[in-house]
């Protein structure tokens, strides 16, 4: 968020969502020794966001969307607190064909954003069900 921050500039605000105390911690501490001063940590879940509709112009998210069981939930709460127009840039990963099972079980491969992995196709429809416009899937790593 710190980067986000930057971005938006001066007159901005990006806001960082985490769930638990010590990551919201360690975030406001690397904020003050940053010193970045338009940016709100706030503690709260994916599936419940703890921000107003269409209060945001950006959201972006590396790889959490994959741990939570209810991703449709998570995504109509990013369509929620989106402004109209506002822009949804999530990098996660994407599996294209199948995966195994033993793959999907596996806790390190959760952990590890794989397991939770939507397929591709999947993953477009979710988001197009949800109303997100003109959606697509840009490849950066195989």
């Amino acid at each position: 968020m710190l980067l986000s921050a930057k971005r938006v500039g001066p007159t901005g605000k990006a806001y960082g969502l985490d769930m638990t105390d010590d990551m919201l911690d360690l975030a406001r501490e690397n904020q003050k020794q940053a010193g970045v001063t338009n940016v709100e940590f706030l503690k709260g879940e994916i599936e419940n966001i703890p921000l107003p509709d269409n209060s945001v112009d950006v959201i972006n998210s590396n790889c959490v969307i994959n741990l939570s069981a209810d991703k449709d939930r998570v995504l109509r709460e990013a369509f929620r607190v989106l402004k109209p127009g506002g822009r949804f840039a999530v990098s996660d990963v994407v599996v294209r064909g199948s995966a195994p099972e033993e793959v999907r079980k596996s806790m390190l491969l959760w952990v590890g954003c794989i397991a939770g992995a939507l397929e591709e196709n999947e993953y477009i429809a979710r988001l197009t069900k949800t109303g997100f416009p003109a959606v697509s899937i840009e490849q950066t790593r195989v």
